[in-house]
């Protein structure tokens, strides 16, 4: 995770959401956006 850039990292939150990938997985992106302090519009995750 901390390989990925900033603007990456909010690429793949968004994409997993769109696909539907497993939840476990989303949260675990969604932390690695919240311990950056990134937010992101529209997440509900």
């Amino acid at each position: 995770m901390r390989y990925l850039s900033d603007q990456m990292l909010v690429d793949v939150y968004h994409r997993a959401i769109d696909l539907r990938l497993e939840e476990a997985f989303i949260e675990l992106l969604h932390q690695e956006l919240q311990r950056r302090n990134l937010f992101v519009a529209g997440a509900s995750a």
